[in-house]
């Protein structure tokens, strides 16, 4: 009778291959190294998978998945916005109208989400992008990127529409530029042993992208904390209220 496969050892071969897929590349990991780093036998790592190659496309599955239902989700909560509130105004970004404003929380929560994922797989995409040449998963990145790159430009297209923001980029380059932004920052992710600041990631994100792409004449909204507050002229007291609150000479 077969012995039952052990899910604590399943987990413990797919922690110990993660770290040996960034350190040697999918072809560069040999089974006998995943197992001496967790304490199991070759034997084990066959009851549970029939390849690194096995182990490895279980985690991608993972994160592509989880991958492709943010894509999903932030598509779905762009048309839903748009249809509800319409196109952005050059107005709305100038005066930072509660429908910009709406944009600007939808858009910085869908990043801070996708950074979340990416933080992670952090090592699985880094496999994904400089250990898997030659290999099955060498396109798996690089579909994904399009996909995403899609997204954008479709999203980039719609604030283009009312000319809030700026006509003469195509929406495919802006695409390209956020998705390779978020590459990078994923490298830098699979190099950090403690976690960002990955709210501030996002906000960053957002004021790089929309409004470094305001259309020429409309003025970037001030932050916030930058505004001068409304108060109220300040009314000088009547003549005789001063004078009873003037002290007496000695």
């Amino acid at each position: 009778m077969a012995r039952p496969a052990d899910p604590h050892a399943r987990a413990a071969l797919i922690a110990a291959a993660r770290t040996e897929f960034v350190k040697k590349g999918i072809r560069g990991a040999r089974i006998e190294d995943i197992t001496a780093a967790c304490g199991l036998s070759k034997g084990a790592f066959y009851l549970h998978y029939s390849s690194k190659e096995a182990l490895f496309g279980e985690v991608v599955g993972e994160f592509t998945e989880a991958m492709n239902r943010l894509i999903t989700q932030r598509k779905e909560d762009a048309d839903r916005f748009f249809t509800e509130h319409g196109p952005l105004e050059p107005g709305d970004v100038t005066e930072r109208s509660e429908r910009y404003e709406g944009l600007v929380r939808m858009s910085t929560d869908a990043d801070l989400r996708t950074l979340e994922l990416m933080w992670a797989y952090r090592d699985v995409v880094h496999v994904l992008t400089r250990g898997c040449q030659g290999t099955e998963f060498e396109t798996v990145m690089w579909q994904v990127v399009e996909h995403e790159v899609a997204r954008v430009a479709q999203d980039f297209q719609r604030l283009q529409s009312n000319r809030a923001f700026r006509t003469d980029v195509p929406p495919e380059v802006t695409g390209s530029l956020l998705v390779g932004t978020y590459l990078l920052l994923a490298q830098r992710m699979s190099q950090m042993e403690q976690k960002p600041d990955l709210a501030a990631w996002a906000s960053s994100l957002h004021r790089l992208i929309l409004e470094g792409s305001l259309a020429p004449g409309v003025t970037a909204p001030r932050p916030a904390s930058s505004r001068t507050p409304k108060t109220s002229p300040r009314r000088s007291p009547p003549a005789r209220a001063l004078s009873r609150t003037r002290s007496t000479p000695r």
